[in-house]
């Protein structure tokens, strides 16, 4: 296979000479294509490119003529400016041609910290990186541009971790499936723990879905909170849900006064109102386990600090914010724009702001901690781009919540869930298949599995 390596100033294009060369050794047709020159590099990169016996050419997109495949080993996953020159001129070259490419550490022109790209970057078929994925493996665009990611062994001893301490994490369930709140033989339906589900008069479905995915989650029960008028809508079509009519606040404070209501989810289909406002704060003031999402955000949007405040003055460490980008944006107003960094630094950035765990939606969601602990989720397929899909996935962490995982692990733990449930229905995937397909997913982590 006619073969070119594009090899950088730095590590990454040494490491593009010792592919080389073993490609060369394999009997593979292939050159080498080095920014710069061969007399400028220093240490080991020096060292390869001596070592190197074949032909060196400048970089160039004319290299590509003739080539099959490419091997990016320009820059790495440390690039912190845009490509320009040849380096920008030669990747467009091989994105305007199709060409198959393999990347070196991560595709050159893609932030190794945020996913982001600088300037431009391969489309590549595989990428290998070494010891450990970076975040832009995992944050959009970079992961869709690094295509399959291989984690390659180069010796680098695990105990190197404990001298770093990491706080960046992908959310697997080594992170947390030993905190999964697994039912015992003493449980009962109160010590599994007791949700609120604050119901709306108009969109029912939105905590009918979340509701469910409490329950599947391993809630002992639920009760969903709405208006008189709509109750006998939520008791018909959830035999298994509690329902409670809910008209003013006072009956609202009557129902958290219960302690064993542990959790109150709060925001889908509930309107952006009043008494979506005042809700949110009688249930952080009543120290309960809290989420919010959709409608219990955007209404705090005029003054996200009185959450803030109310978060504060909460049991520490009580709270979940589910926000999509949209919501974010209304309640983080600072944390838009490039200047605020990628979606990773943003969503850390909220949760120190908030003091809450923030769950910052997408196809790569962030959990972040006020702590500064985060975890990226890869795991979500396209399919859960559908309409109410986040109220199951706020079910899902309210209901691992009531049942005392702590907030991080609980919302990672969802998050994952959530993506290997939709993965297991396939296309045409609705919210309502979601609670469903848990039970699943629950049952090969509980063996050990995932």
């Amino acid at each position: 296979c006619p073969s070119v390596v594009l090899s950088g100033p730095g590590n990454n294009g040494g490491d593009g000479f010792v592919i080389a060369r073993h490609l060369q050794e394999a009997g593979w047709d292939v050159v080498v294509a080095l920014l710069g020159s061969a007399d400028k590099l220093k240490g080991d990169a020096a060292l390869n490119a001596r070592r190197w016996k074949g032909e060196v050419m400048g970089l160039a997109p004319a290299v590509l003529d003739g080539r099959a495949l490419v091997v990016d080993a320009i820059f790495g996953a440390g690039l912190a400016r845009p490509l320009a020159g040849q380096a920008l001129a030669t990747i467009e070259a091989v994105n305007g041609r199709e060409l198959p490419c393999v990347g070196v550490d991560t595709p050159s022109g893609i932030d190794g910290d945020s996913g982001k790209v600088l300037g431009a970057a391969p489309q590549c078929a595989l990428t290998v990186t070494f010891f450990r994925k970076k975040p832009g493996h995992l944050l959009l665009p970079g992961r869709l541009l690094a295509g399959e990611v291989v984690v390659a062994d180069i010796g680098i001893a695990e105990s190197v971790l404990e001298a770093i301490g990491p706080r960046t994490f992908e959310n697997l369930p080594a992170l947390w499936r030993h905190l999964l709140p697994w039912p015992r033989p003493e449980d009962h339906k109160y010590s599994r723990g007791h949700v609120i589900v604050g119901g709306g008069a108009e969109m029912t479905g939105a905590a009918r879905l979340a509701a469910a995915a409490a329950l599947r989650a391993g809630a002992g029960l639920v009760t969903i909170a709405s208006p008189p008028e709509v109750v006998p809508v939520y008791a018909v079509s959830m035999p298994g849900v509690l329902t409670v009519p809910v008209d003013d606040e006072q009956a609202f404070a009557a129902l958290l006064a219960d302690r064993r209501r542990n959790a109150v989810l709060l925001g889908p289909g509930t309107g952006v109102n009043e008494a979506t406002r005042s809700r949110v704060l009688a249930a952080l003031g009543a120290g309960k386990r809290v989420v919010l999402d959709a409608d219990a955000l955007t209404v705090f949007a005029d003054k996200p600090g009185d959450l803030f405040a109310a978060i504060a003055g909460a049991i520490a460490g009580n709270c979940v914010l589910t926000p999509h980008e949209g919501e974010f944006a209304r309640i983080f107003p600072g944390l838009g724009g490039e200047k605020a960094g990628g979606k990773l630094a943003r969503a850390r950035a909220a949760a120190a702001i908030s003091g809450a765990v923030v769950l910052l939606k997408g196809a790569d969601t962030v959990i972040a901690s006020p702590g500064g602990r985060a975890a990226i989720n890869a795991n979500a397929p396209a399919t859960l781009a559908t309409g109410g899909a986040g109220d199951v996935l706020a079910g899902l962490i309210i209901g691992l919540m009531a049942q005392g995982m702590a907030p991080f692990e609980a919302a990672s733990a969802a998050a994952w869930i959530h993506g290997e449930a939709a993965s297991a229905f396939g296309p045409g995937l609705i919210a309502e298949d979601l609670a469903g397909l848990v039970p699943g997913v629950l049952a090969r982590l509980e063996e050990g599995a995932g």
